[in-house]
């Protein structure tokens, strides 16, 4: 039985390190970066959503719970994350949640050389993908996880396609007019990329809906089934939250060192509203 979902929206402008309130946070507020504006939203649920995280950085790690909460108007304790570079993922009863998240991660799947950790990642998050896929249970997986749901239906990775860390423009495709996650966003919105390796090409499978595609990079969202989504792009994020992503990952090249500083300048060019509104769909589709 589906349970009757409460927003109480509120919201509440802040200008640059405001402090803003939130009872659900230890201490009752946070530090909102550059945000121009929160919207705060308390919901009744008895599943969460599951976070599979693989950020080593502890800072990232929160970074990355905190972007998905906002993103989706949800409290961050309707989201249990797990770090899957901490701990083995180990057995999961998707009956207790309300969908599957999937993190971004520095790690690719295309690499040659991968540690003992990282094969470990991959299984755990393949063999969840495999029964999410099987059950057609809610996924939603972001840019390296992209991927994983890639991997699950046979397609082909490449670093052909590859994207500069940065603001892009995406567009929506006719394959389906009434996805519900998608919902009423525009024909073309503005997003967040930077990866070194993308789908190349995705199987003739019926149950594979192409519903994004870029200039650069073809596939930048899709669907498996009814209930398994997975962009290219990072849905999660806002300007202020790539910023934090870049400087902290700055060693590991999404960007060039010639190109750092103008490609954070232009991040805040764009407005990422409908790129946010995604995950709020999907948070509203299926929080139970």
């Amino acid at each position: 039985m589906t349970e009757s979902i409460g927003f109480m929206p509120a919201i509440v402008h802040v200008p640059d390190g405001v402090v803003c309130q939130r009872n659900d946070h230890p201490g009752g507020a946070i530090v909102v970066p550059g945000a121009r504006q929160a919207r705060l939203s308390r919901v009744t649920t008895h599943r969460p959503f599951l976070l599979l995280s693989t950020r080593p950085e502890n800072e990232a790690a929160a970074e990355e719970l905190e972007s998905f909460a906002n993103a989706m108007l949800i409290d961050a304790s309707s989201i249990e994350q797990r770090r899957l570079e901490q701990d083995a993922l180990g057995r999961v009863d998707l009956e207790e949640y309300s969908g599957v998240l999937l993190g971004g991660s520095p790690f690719n799947n295309l690499e040659l050389m991968k540690s003992p950790l990282q094969l470990r990642v991959e299984r755990e998050i393949g063999t969840l993908v495999a029964e999410c896929i099987d059950r057609d249970f809610p996924v939603m997986g972001a840019c390296y996880d992209i991927g994983a749901v890639g991997t699950a239906v046979g397609a082909r990775l490449s670093d052909r396609y590859a994207e500069e860390a940065g603001p892009v423009t995406v567009s929506r495709t006719d394959a389906e007019e009434r996805d519900e996650v998608l919902g009423d966003t525009p024909e073309s919105f503005d997003t967040l990329v930077g990866h070194k390796e993308a789908l190349e090409e995705l199987p003739d499978d019926p149950r594979i809906a192409i519903l994004v595609r870029g200039d650069q990079c073809p596939v930048q969202m899709f669907r498996v089934g009814s209930n398994v989504y997975a962009t290219q792009f990072h849905p999660e994020l806002t300007a202020e939250a790539l910023e934090f992503r870049l400087r902290l990952y700055a060693h590991l090249g999404y960007t060039s060192t010639e190109t750092f500083e103008s490609q954070i300048a232009k991040a805040y060019e764009y407005d990422y509203s409908a790129n946010n509104q995604i995950l709020a769909n999907f948070a509203r589709r299926y929080l139970r």
